[in-house]
């Protein structure tokens, strides 16, 4: 692994995320925080963020199991949030598909909205191979130890904390943060419309299904609409 290892880039991943942690560690405090609500213990609040190293995922599970919800449901809300996650792979797989596996499945473990937002304009910038897995490392290595100690003051202040506060409203904000610079073309838009309306419209389904079901719908959209610019492009 020495061999794609850039300390230079590695630091330059680390400096340029900096700026994400005003967002990033208030919303690690609401998931720990969540967790507690949700009646989990301390240290299964804590396995949760290590394994899954998820915020989106984390307050769908924690928001569910605070419903009572099926762990089957539970399980593939969790799924259909990360999704984009397969997604973000797509995009940054012919920049990396050259490093070992040992690399890919350090760099995959440590992808995030805001690493996969920041990494990939490197990517689209140079192509020098050490470099972007370096930097992209930088950037997930940083997230990961501030979600982590950020998760952990969520916990601990998750036995404090008056309920009155509701610093729910953190989350919205740091995904909007991320969302919008990505919204660049007809079919992030049509995505974004298809899944904003759908969750509303379907708020009414139980078991939080609709949150699922959104999702899929928005997926859906997606792909058709993909499909149907890629075909109208070459005629």
């Amino acid at each position: 692994m020495r061999a794609h290892f850039s300390r230079t880039a590695f630091l330059e991943g680390v400096r340029d995320m900096s700026p994400m942690l005003l967002g990033i560690v208030p919303f690690g405090i609401v998931c720990g925080v969540g967790a507690i609500a949700a009646g989990a213990s301390p240290i299964a609040a804590l396995a949760m963020s290590m394994i899954m190293f998820s915020g989106a995922a984390q307050i769908v599970a924690t928001q569910l199991l605070a419903a009572d919800a099926p762990f089957a449901v539970i399980v593939l809300s969790c799924l259909v949030v990360s999704l984009r996650l397969l997604m973000y792979s797509a995009a940054m797989a012919p920049y990396l598909r050259r490093l070992d596996y040992r690399w890919r499945n350090l760099l995959s473990y440590v992808l995030t909205d805001q690493a996969f937002a920041g990494a990939i304009q490197r990517f689209r910038a140079s192509d020098d191979l050490a470099a972007n897995a370096s930097y992209f490392l930088g950037t997930g290595v940083l997230l990961w130890s501030v979600w982590q100690v950020s998760t952990v003051v969520g916990i601990v202040a998750g036995q404090v904390i008056p309920a009155s506060w509701q610093l729910e409203f953190v989350v919205p904000l740091c995904f909007i943060a991320v969302l919008v610079p990505l919204l660049r073309d007809r079919v992030s838009l049509l995505v974004f419309a298809v899944s904003a309306i759908a969750v509303v419209a379907l708020d009414a389904m139980p078991l939080r299904l609709s949150m699922v079901c959104a999702g899929l719908l928005a997926i859906a959209a997606g792909v058709a609409a993909d499909k149907s610019t890629g075909r109208f492009g070459h005629e």
